[in-house]
């Protein structure tokens, strides 16, 4: 008879401190895929954000709704179509693509009344009724773009595009990750905000760009700001991020090792409370 009384105490102990296993669906464009495909980045990064949370936190199980190259816009065009699935969590990391697209942002107003899917703030409503309708209950988190410089893609240089400490079609990134901060705060959303803190900023991006010094022809590591006017050219150049470039980033854009890591923590800070 003691031995089931304490059989029982140590289940009901154990069972009550073990921790509740979650599902999560990260939704995103290719910072969120390539944790999945690191073989893409030419092997310069070894773990996404994801398996980074799920190591520190194995109670976690995620699905990666990353999306190559694709928009808020792309997103909730085809949300119906992308197979995600009731999760107990949602993180949203977009917006980065919409502003090098030259995507209208709108105002909080589209968001609000559910204008359609011509605006972000539009978009981002999309996404979230659908997540609501999968579970009404679930976490929705909300991830802002981090700043970029300016992006050379690893495997087509010619796929390339200027960073975000200037304007694109009127625009600026900021406004982007302002723009998804107020969502948040609208819906009492958590928000992970990597444009303003998360110490990824433009001097450590990269360490250098190297470009041809337009005097004399001969290469040269450019650190931030001096390499924004130098011409580069995709056809004849080599490409400008080897690797003793890489520092938060790899190729200007795209999260390092050393990136991922500060996104992942950030993350872990409120997803321990779920």
């Amino acid at each position: 008879m003691k031995r089931l009384l304490f059989a029982a105490v140590v289940v009901i102990i154990s069972t009550s401190f073990s921790k509740k296993e979650i599902t999560w669906t990260a939704i995103g464009d290719s910072i969120t895929y390539l944790n999945d495909h690191t073989d893409e980045t030419g092997n310069r990064i070894t773990k996404g954000y994801m398996t980074l949370v799920t190591e520190k936190m194995p109670n976690i199980h995620y699905t990666n709704q990353g999306h190559n190259g694709w928009t808020s816009g792309g997103i909730a065009d085809q949300v119906d179509k992308l197979g995600i699935t009731k999760a107990d969590v949602y993180s949203i990391f977009l917006g980065t693509n919409d502003w090098w697209a030259g995507r209208p942002l709108g105002t909080l107003s589209d968001y609000k009344n559910n204008t359609g899917n011509n605006t972000v703030y539009g978009s981002f409503r999309i996404i979230t009724n659908k997540l609501r309708s999968l579970n009404p209950a679930a976490k929705i988190l909300l991830i802002t773009p981090m700043k970029r410089v300016d992006f050379v893609y690893i495997n087509g240089m010619k796929n390339n595009a200027w960073g975000s400490y200037k304007a694109k079609n009127g625009q600026m990134l900021e406004q982007f990750a302002n723009a998804i901060d107020s969502i948040g705060n609208y819906e009492h959303f958590d928000v992970v905000d990597l444009f303003h803190n998360s110490g990824m900023e433009y001097k450590n991006l990269v360490n250098f760009k190297r470009l041809k010094d337009p005097q004399t022809g001969v290469y040269k590591n450019y650190a931030y700001p001096d390499f924004i006017d130098i011409p580069f050219n995709p056809g004849t150049d080599e490409y400008p991020y080897p690797a003793g470039a890489i520092n938060m980033t790899y190729d200007g854009l795209h999260p390092s090792d050393k990136g991922y890591s500060i996104i992942a923590n950030m993350l872990e800070k409120k997803m321990k409370h779920y």
